[in-house]
This record gives C-alpha cells, structure tokens and sequence, in this order.
C-alpha cells in the first residue's frame, strides 16, 4: 500500500508544532520589549510570564475557537465558515474575552511558580500596579491574533474560488482543444485515404473500414474526462493499424502495458497526437523500415509513459521546414491538457535517444 499523503495525526502534529514556535517567538518578543521598558531589568522574568500568558491564552482561544465553530456547523452545516473552524464574530467576540481571562489565569499561576514572584490573578489586579496593564496587553494580543486568523481564513477562501474558477476555465480550454484534435486526426488520415485510393482501391477500402472502427471509438473517447489506460491503448491500437495499411511492412508497431495499469484512469486521447507526429515527422518520411512503441510503467509512485520511434529524431524534422521539434500542435496540446488537469505535478519530455529516433515521455501522478 502506497501513503500518498501524511497521516492526519502527523499533519495537525505539525501544524501544532508550528504554532507553537510561532508563540513562543511573539512571547519572547514581547518579553524582549518589556525589559527595554524597565530599563534591561527582569529579562527572565518576563521571558517566563510572557511565555506562560501567551501560551496559556493560545490554547484557551484555540480550544475555544474551535468548539464554537463546531457547535456552529452542527446548527448550520452548510456554514462555509464554521467548516474553516470559524464561529464568526458575534460568537468569537465573548468566547475570546473568557478565553483571554482562563488563559491569563492559567499562564500567571504558571509564572508564579517557574519564578517565585506573586502577579495577581485577575481578580487581584488592584492590588499591585501595572498588573491590570498585563490583562489589558493579553487581551490585546489575543484580539489582534484573531483578526489575523480571521483574515487569514479570508483570504484562503478567496484563494479557493479562485483556483475552482481556473480550474473551471482550465476545463472549458480542455474541451475545446479536444474538439480541435479530432477534426486535426481525422483531415490527416482522410488526406492519406485520398492518396491511397488512386492507388490501390483494396487498401484504400480495408483502411476506410479502419477509420470507422477508430473514429467510433474516438468519439466515445471525446464525450468522457478520463477512461482506463487500456481503452487509450486500445484506441492507439486502432490508430496504428489504420496506418499500418497505408504504410504496409515500414511499420512495425509495440504496445506494452502491464495488466496491473490497464484500470488506470487517464485523460482521453493524450497518447493519440504523439504517436501521430511520431509516424508523420519521424517514420513516414524516411526510407526504409521503422519501429513504434508505445509503453507504460509505474515508478517512484508516478505513471510513466513513452512513445518512441526509430524514425528521423529531432534535429531531422526541424531542418525540413516545419515547426520546431515541441513546438506543433500536437506537442502543445499535451503540455496544455497536462498543465490544466496536474498543473507541476506531471511532466512531458522530447528528446532523442542516442540511437536515433525521438522519444515522448510523460510522468503522471498516480492519483
């Protein structure tokens, strides 16, 4: 079994911990500030209660943040806030005030002990001077973490439609560029049945009966967002031995997908424009006979896959006049499908191998 993500426990141990660093440097902070009031005096003192204040008062608002947004989504489950652990202002104002007071409480008891001082609780707050500037500077602090939490919340929600709006967009943009690919397959293979009829009728008929066959499948492929890896394989197999009619004995074609992927979900006709530039750029202008192979395997919890042909490479097809190798409409139409559906978490790559040939490799999260 493969963990694709920490643990829950080991997230919110992390974020817990990260809050606590984050305290306990605003505390030692506010201690630094207080001895540069009196004068560099009582450094460690003021270490030890602003620590214990700050962190008590942390815990009592947190705890206190949390169980009002709770009771929240169980009156409103559909409170888009309380599910973001946010009561609203109206709740949080008198939870933060009884929170500051417990955890004030808390924190001076702790700090009368670590120091052997006597600060007055709360309810002593007359009887020693400053102290009630203490509680008033606690609140404070308490009330200004709050509002950055709440802020923070904000704009973590504005983040979020956002980023469901360009996915939206990413999507619309998806669907055009597959309404493109199939009339761009298709007026290709028509031009090559063209040819083919002048030449040989029974070949031109054998590769019509083909192109319906694919063409049936492509459009089953178009009207889904994914389909297993097998019914892409599938459909290139179709593809091929479209061109395997047009082509005869110069193509000799692969595929090779394990048993284990065939029920991988994957974005429909990603393989098709890259076995199609493979034959038109790399195999079909060369003399002599070449070799195409489709594979796919897992790795390092990434689906790889690769087209690789033996044709002309790279440094061949950019000489002859058309687009640069990575540049044609096939090559951006799988960067952008890529780029929209996994944003950096895939990746495609052209090279050409030192044997000659070009090679197609796109890496996939598993996920």
């Amino acid at each position: 079994m493969s963990l694709k993500h920490p643990p829950l426990a080991a997230a919110r141990l992390l974020t817990l911990g990260r809050q606590t660093l984050r305290a306990v440097l605003i505390c030692t902070g506010v201690a630094l500030f207080i001895t540069v009031l009196q004068g560099g005096r009582g450094f460690w003192e003021s270490l030890a209660y602003s620590n214990t204040i700050g962190l008590s008062c942390s815990v009592f608002i947190e705890a206190g943040r949390r169980t009002a947004a709770r009771w929240v989504r169980q009156r409103r489950p559909d409170d888009e806030e309380a599910r973001n652990d946010w009561p609203g202002w109206p709740l949080m104002a008198p939870v933060l005030l009884l929170a500051t007071l417990a955890g004030y409480t808390t924190g001076v008891v702790l700090g009368n002990a670590l120091t052997g001082y006597r600060l007055p609780l709360p309810w002593e707050l007359g009887r020693q001077a400053g102290s009630a500037g203490t509680l008033t500077f606690s609140i404070s602090i308490g009330v200004i973490a709050t509002y950055l939490f709440w802020l923070r919340g904000r704009l973590a929600a504005t983040q979020a439609r956002a980023e469901a709006a360009q996915r939206l967009a990413a999507e619309t943009q998806l669907k055009l560029m597959e309404s493109q690919l199939e009339p761009h397959m298709l007026f290709n293979t028509l031009a090559n049945l063209r040819a083919l009829i002048g030449v040989d009728p029974a070949q031109a008929q054998a590769m019509l009966d083909r192109l319906i066959d694919f063409l049936r499948g492509t459009l089953q492929a178009t009207r889904v967002e994914r389909h297993a890896l097998s019914v892409e394989f599938a459909r290139l197999a179709d593809y091929l031995a479209l061109m395997q009619v047009r082509m005869g004995d110069r193509l000799g074609t692969t595929l090779d997908l394990p048993a284990e992927l065939a029920e991988l979900p994957v974005p429909p006709l990603l393989l098709q424009p890259l076995v199609e530039n493979a034959i038109k750029h790399g195999l079909e202008p060369q003399r002599g006979p070449g070799q195409l192979t489709v594979r796919a395997w897992q790795a390092d919890g990434q689906l790889h896959l690769q087209v690789r042909d033996t044709g002309r490479g790279l440094a061949a097809a950019g000489r002859d006049g058309t687009a640069a190798p990575g540049t044609g409409f096939g090559t951006q139409q799988v960067r952008e499908r890529l780029q929209a559906l996994f944003g950096g978490r895939a990746s495609f790559r052209l090279s050409e191998p030192p044997e000659g040939g070009t090679s197609a490799d796109l890496t996939l999260p598993l996920d």
